[in-house]
């Protein structure tokens, strides 16, 4: 819920004037851990900032002091609270998986793939919804509903795996092309391509 407070901690009121340049709100987070909007002047919560991200809102988050980006940081405190909160999206496995990639050759390939593959599966969400514009659904509908969409479905799920398909074999070319620049650079080197293995 949006708080209308005026001043900051300290007392000094928060500036608003200059943040809002080229459509994206800006957030101030101070060091006493609240969020000022400087669009609204008034202090919000991560509810609301989660409310944000599902309105398509851009914005930013700036440390108040230092004006470091922490954008990042609050967008994982929100999943956070996801995550422990209600239905986790992540079972326990994939976060060990992924916490893996961090430090890995293959995390920033990883993360693109990630990234690619999340909207993906967002456009095939939007492609769902657009289908089903103007229907009330009843558990008995919803059912009806499936059923007569299973060819529609498959459809959209076969061109998602599809690009999925398509995301690996990339990854594995820029990963052979990485390797063989590699050996050319440095020859000789074991685990190499026409280096034998020890």
């Amino acid at each position: 819920m949006v708080t209308a407070r005026k001043k900051a901690a300290g007392g000094a009121a928060p500036e608003s004037g200059a943040e809002h340049n080229s459509g994206v709100r800006v957030l101030k987070k101070y060091p006493n851990r609240r969020l000022y909007d400087t669009q609204t002047s008034s202090y919000i919560t991560l509810a609301d900032v989660k409310k944000m991200v599902f309105a398509g809102q851009a914005f930013e988050v700036r440390d108040a002091k230092t004006s470091e980006d922490l954008t990042r940081s609050i967008l994982l405190q929100i999943i956070l609270e996801e995550e422990t909160g209600g239905v986790p999206m992540f079972s326990t496995a994939a976060l060990e998986q992924i916490i893996r990639f961090y430090g890995h050759a293959m995390q920033g390939v990883m993360g693109d793939y990630l990234e690619k593959n999340v909207q993906s599966f967002g456009d095939l969400q939007t492609k769902f919804a657009e289908q089903s514009k103007g229907l009330a659904f009843s558990p008995e509908l919803w059912t009806q509903f499936l059923g007569a969409q299973a060819p529609m479905m498959q459809g959209l799920l076969g061109g998602y795996a599809e690009q999925s398909k398509t995301l690996i074999s990339q990854m594995q070319e820029k990963m052979q092309e990485q390797i063989q620049q590699a050996s050319a650079l440095f020859p000789g080197i074991p685990g190499l391509p026409g280096f034998p293995k020890k």
